[in-house]
């Protein structure tokens, strides 16, 4: 994902206990687990045609074949990718990580 070379430093005086250095905060963070997901694309649909999915049925999603995948942590977008097999199971090339400020602004909207 990131290297954190976009995230915000903590300054000496704005740790409240005084005795922890930043990287001691960084690992008190790094084990809180977060959800990762890919989303392929989306779709607006009437409850009956809903309803009237069967097997075999094909629901025509917003995106080409060809864009770049959304990559989302907790439901904010954090960045862009390609599918990949890894083993013979799906996996995800990053491509493009999102700005800083798409990323603050989707934990905003949950906030």
């Amino acid at each position: 994902m990131s290297d954190m070379s976009e995230a915000p430093r903590m300054e000496r005086g704005d740790d409240p206990v005084g005795r922890m250095s930043n990287n001691h905060q960084f690992k008190l963070l790094a084990d809180i687990p977060v959800r990762m997901s890919v989303e392929v694309g989306s779709t607006s649909l009437r409850l009956a045609e809903v309803m009237d999915l069967a097997e075999g049925s094909i629901v025509e999603l917003d995106r080409q074949a060809d864009d770049l995948l959304d990559i989302m942590v907790n439901g904010a977008l954090i960045a862009k990718g390609e599918v990949v097999t890894v083993n013979g199971r799906y996996g995800i090339r990053i491509i493009d990580i999102a700005a800083t400020e798409t990323r603050l602004a989707g934990i905003e909207r949950r906030g």
